[in-house]
């Protein structure tokens, strides 16, 4: 603990006097009666070294010593290398420098000698200025103005980490002393009661303002204050109320000059707080591949994910790139309408109308939120656009495929949504109304009675809301009613508008509940009429139909509802996981669910056999759809031993498909399952029996909307048996629509290896510098058949073989939008296997070489950081088809130690500078691995924290090691684009995984020895966090 004296000022007469002098010195030590107590707090030795220490200061000045000769006697006084911060000589030296009016210049210039010589630390001169307070006297407070111009703008400390945070709280005094001491000046200027005061007020402002300026134009410093700022809040409180003051009373004075260098160091100041969160923006790029292929992948296979994953991923890239909002804004539209030309005709089309229209305009008002800085969103809404509408080919061609002015109804929807301001609105229908008219013509007379999908899609979005009132009704009450409803949505293209509709809306689910709830109302009804009977009956088949078609064309999770224990499972979620084929899912013709009770077969077969059609009454529509599947084998080992005939087989599936569509869907679906588990030749008569219930029936006696149920039918059986026949190398034809129903199904080529397919598709995108839906599909496709690691690893090898600097780059684009098929599995596999296996075999350093090394690393951060943003979330539909992969394989990476919290309790209760923590990274016990991570309890048996831990290990361990290469200039990459991406406030970033002593490691590397870089890669959340910053810093 350091102690300073304070010695009774002596008067001018005993200066002169040296024998009054040593008198005053004397009886003045009487007057301190507590340096007798003073001995529990420094020892006797310490007390006396203060004391000589006053004594020396005065001797020397009464005998005129030079600055040398003073430094050299102090160094007799204190043979044993005394610490002068200890004994507080800085603060000595100014106190007796500072006694009269005017300051002392020899005393000065002792201090000046022991700052240049580093008698005294910079943070114990900057203390001892701030507790100057009488800014009355111009000549000292003008003296003290100099001393600090010596050194404010190189500031420095290679002590211990105290030492260095000491420095960050003395610069912020300094700060809140040079605010001060201008506001001081500031007010005597603005009072002026005497003739000279002006003069000196002003002067002395200006060297205020001036040693302000100094001080904070240096990087370094304001890195420092910002530490300085997270460790004394209080303080730095008084500093933003002491610059306002200052502010306001400027206001006031005349001089123009003054007030612009006061408000220049205004600025410099209120940048601190956020000097971590301030990147430049792209302005020589116009487009942007990865925000395209993003929402491209977006509408072409997620229409129903719920809108803020997608805004935060955006967000996520909007923010690695840099991209300014209004041609990031731009690129989402480009990408929607570019989706809206390839989309194929039918299903596809009206999903992508609804995602443009309907999801997107959600997706930019929650974008909106996260706007900030000068410019407001409805400004850069409107810059968009104006860049669009100058896109005209794009244009032109979106509106010959919709038959209408796309842009109109987008702007319609944008201003509903309030992203555009009326005057904006009205300014921009006038361009595109003005654009338009020189547009081809668009209505000719075959199409001028069609009505285009952006007008139904909008007209669609209420109807859902009206339809799912409807279907809260009681059914029992009017099911005619409802019947009428159901029935025009079968009619032509309702029911996809709809769907459409109602899951870029997030409502699908809601309706597919809805009719969930039919169905089980509609499986049985005791003592009804033939005509209830019948309409039972088609409500059963209609609902069944539409969430066999939803489930087809959105996935069936859209179907599953959260069980709750004890909670009877309705059918239809029964029959959908077990019974029906899925793309990926093998079913068990033999499972039970496919032999219910036998006599209830028996007594379906004989309905089916020897009935001229389906009976109705009473009849229980689940117990039939479940029973279907074992009365079919029961007719086709008939048919197979010749106890049926063709016709009887003909006769059956018109009974079956006659009625109620869905019992042929079930029994198609139990004869594919059924037809996998058969030999070549024992499979044509399943076949057959599949190629009579999909064809036509020539009958007239059929229930209500018989030809709209069939063509929802037909679709499903399409759907079905896609898989089942490919593998058989047979065909079915279907009955046509006019529309194909599975647009992107079997795009790979036959008879080509999946690497060459992948590698041909990878090289046609990044000859392109785009991703199509087609292609988006292809790769999906592959991922899934080959693999996490083989798709990864094989793209990574097509990135590394690139030489050009451009073609990487714009690699490293598409690459990213191509993981986002699956980006958690990726990383996980970039980071955990493929990144480590690049960086430790000395063979493969060479692929690492810029310009492929640098893609790679900017790649890797760009994964890392997005899956660690996201990865608390729910996986998506797509992504949990696929295998997930085991976290065991991931917890050997970064071993558990049960004793972990002990050594962490350890590690925290010694010194920072210990060489347990800072010790060579080479080491790899875990004292050395000590990260922020660990300090905030994160969850290290997630699989992904577990591989970023490991990873900076690993880049710990090579910045450590004595050997350089590709591989340290990978590491150096990575580390630049990790801080290029982050936003200030980096608490949960990637970051937190690396260990503290990687920091002295890193700063050593040319490239990243700057204030920000440091600040950007340790946790300023944690003390330790902070000095760690504070000794990187104040030792560059």
């Amino acid at each position: 603990m350091s102690l300073c004296l304070h010695f009774p000022v002596p008067s001018s007469g005993q200066q002169d006097d040296y024998v009054g002098w040593q008198r005053w010195r004397r009886d003045s030590w009487g007057q301190w009666p507590f340096l007798q107590d003073v001995t529990s707090f420094i020892s006797h030795a310490d007390i006396m070294k203060v004391v000589n220490l006053k004594q020396a200061i005065l001797q020397a000045w009464k005998e005129r010593w030079s600055d040398c000769q003073w430094a050299m006697n102090m160094k007799k006084f204190f043979p044993k290398g005394a610490t002068w911060d200890i004994l507080n000589l800085a603060e000595a030296l100014l106190e007796q420098a500072m006694v009269g009016p005017s300051p002392n210049p020899l005393i000065l210039s002792y201090l000046k000698y022991a700052i240049s010589s580093q008698m005294v630390s910079y943070s114990s001169v900057l203390t001892a200025i701030s507790k100057f307070d009488d800014f009355s006297r111009d000549l000292c407070v003008q003296a003290l103005l100099d001393i600090m111009d010596m050194f404010c703008d190189r500031l420095s400390c290679h002590g211990k980490a105290e030492e260095c945070i000491g420095l960050c709280r003395a610069l912020l005094s300094a700060l809140h002393w040079l605010l001060r001491c201008s506001l001081a000046s500031a007010e005597r200027l603005q009072e002026g009661p005497e003739p000279t005061t002006p003069a000196s007020a002003e002067k002395q402002l200006a060297m205020c303002l001036q040693r302000l300026e100094k001080t904070l134009s240096s990087t370094k410093n304001r890195a420092l204050l910002h530490i300085a700022k997270l460790e004394e809040a209080s303080a730095w409180t008084a500093i933003e109320q002491c610059l306002l003051k200052l502010g306001e009373t400027l206001a006031s004075i005349g001089n123009p000059q003054l007030r612009s260098q006061a408000e220049q160091c205004g600025v410099l100041i209120r940048s601190i707080p956020s000097m971590l969160s301030v990147h430049s923006e792209q302005l020589h790029e116009t487009g942007f591949p990865t925000v395209h292929a993003v929402v491209l992948l977006e509408g072409t296979m997620n229409l129903t994910g719920e809108t803020q994953p997608l805004v935060e991923q955006l967000m996520m890239i909007k923010r690695m790139q840099h991209i300014p909002t209004p041609l990031f804004v731009l690129e989402i539209w480009k990408a929607c309408f570019v989706g809206l030309i390839e989309s194929p005709e039918g299903t596809e089309e009206l999903k992508w109308t609804a995602f443009t229209y309907l999801k997107i305009p959600q997706v930019l008002v929650k974008l909106k939120k996260y706007s900030h800085g000068d410019r407001d969103f409805t400004e850069d809404v409107n810059c968009a656009f104006e860049f669009l509408l100058k896109l005209t080919p794009l244009l032109d061609k979106a509106d010959q495929r919709c038959n209408c002015d796309c842009t109109s109804f987008l702007l319609q929807e944008c201003n509903k949504q309030g992203l555009l301001s009326e005057a904006s609105f009205a300014n921009l229908v006038a361009k595109c109304k003005a654009d338009r008219e020189q547009a081809p013509q668009l209505k000719s007379s075959e199409n001028a009675n069609i009505q285009p999908n952006p007008g139904l899609i909008l007209r669609a979005e209420p109807t859902v809301t009206n339809i799912l009132k409807t279907m809260d009704a009681d059914h029992s009450k009017s099911p005619e009613g409802l019947l009428g409803v159901l029935g025009h949505m079968l009619s032509g293209k309702s029911l996809d508008l709809l769907l459409a509709a109602a899951a870029a809306t997030g409502k699908l689910k809601s309706f597919a509940r809805k009719f969930i709830n039919l169905n089980e109302f509609t499986t049985h009804g005791p003592g009804e009429s033939t005509k209830t009977a019948s309409v039972r009956a088609l409500l059963f088949d209609i609902s069944f139909l539409m969430l066999c078609h939803v489930a087809q064309t959105y996935g069936s999770e859209v179907i599953l509802s959260e069980s709750s224990p004890g909670a009877e499972v309705p059918f239809f979620e029964t029959w959908m996981q077990t019974c029906m084929p899925e793309e990926g899912k093998i079913l068990n013709p033999d499972h039970p669910c496919f032999r219910p009770d036998s006599t209830k077969v028996e007594s379906l077969v004989a309905l089916l056999n020897n009935s001229s059609e389906m009976k109705l009454v009473q009849m229980k529509w689940h117990e039939a759809c479940l029973s279907i599947s074992a009365a079919i084998l029961e007719i086709l080992n008939a048919w197979e031993n010749g106890v049926l005939a063709f016709e009887s087989i003909q006769k059956i599936t018109d009974n079956i498909k006659g009625k109620v569509c869905s019992l042929a869907v079930c029994a198609v679906a139990w004869l594919v399952a059924h037809v996998r588990m058969l030999g070549l030749d024992e499979r044509e008569k399943s076949l057959q029996m599949i190629r009579q219930l999909a064809g036509p029936l020539y009958s007239e006696n059929t229930l209500q909307f018989y030809n709209e149920r069939v063509v929802i039918m037909n679709s499903i059986l399409e759907h079905m048996c896609a898989d089942v026949l490919q593998q058989t190398a047979t065909q079915i034809k279907f009955p046509s629509t006019g529309v194909d129903t599975m647009p992107y199904w079997n795009l790979l080529p036959p008879k080509r290896p999946i690497k060459e397919v992948l590698t041909g598709v990878f090289a046609q995108v990044l000859e392109k510098g785009w991703v199509d839906s087609r292609s988006i599909h292809i790769f999906d496709t592959l991922l899934h058949m080959g693999g996490v690691y083989w798709f990864c690893n094989n793209l990574l090898k097509e990135l590394l073989k690139e030489t050009r600097k451009e073609h990487t780059l714009r690699a490293v684009e598409l690459l990213y939008s191509i993981f986002c098929l699956d980006m958690q599995q990726v990383t996980l596999v970039l980071l955990g296997h493929i990144l480590p296996s690049l960086l430790t075999d000395s063979s493969k350093w060479q692929s690492l070489m810029d310009p492929p090394g640098t893609a790679l690393a900017k790649l890797a951060v760009w994964c890392a950081l997005s899956s660690y943003s996201s990865h608390k979330g729910q996986a998506s539909s797509r992504q949990k088809k696929r295998h997930r992969e085991d976290i065991e394989d991931y917890i050997s990476l970064f071993p558990l130690d049960d004793t972990q919290p002990s050594k962490l309790m350890r590690l925290l209760s010694s010194n920072e500078d210990d060489t347990n923590i800072l010790s060579s990274p080479t080491d790899r016990s875990m004292n050395s691995s000590l990260s922020a991570s660990q300090l905030h309890t994160v969850n290290m048996r997630d699989p992904l924290n577990r591989v970023l831990a490991n990873l900076f290990l690993l880049i710990s361990s090579i910045l450590g090691s004595r050997t350089a290469g590709p591989h340290t200039q990978f590491v150096q990459w990575f580390m630049e684009e990790c801080v290029d991406c982050l936003e200030q406030g980096s608490r949960g970033s990637i970051l937190q995984f690396m260990p503290f002593t990687t920091v002295s490691e890193l700063v050593k590397v040319s490239a990243m020895s700057s204030p920000k870089v440091v600040l950007a890669i340790t946790d300023l959340s944690l003390p330790l966090g902070r000095q760690v910053a504070a000794k990187a810093i104040a030792a560059l």
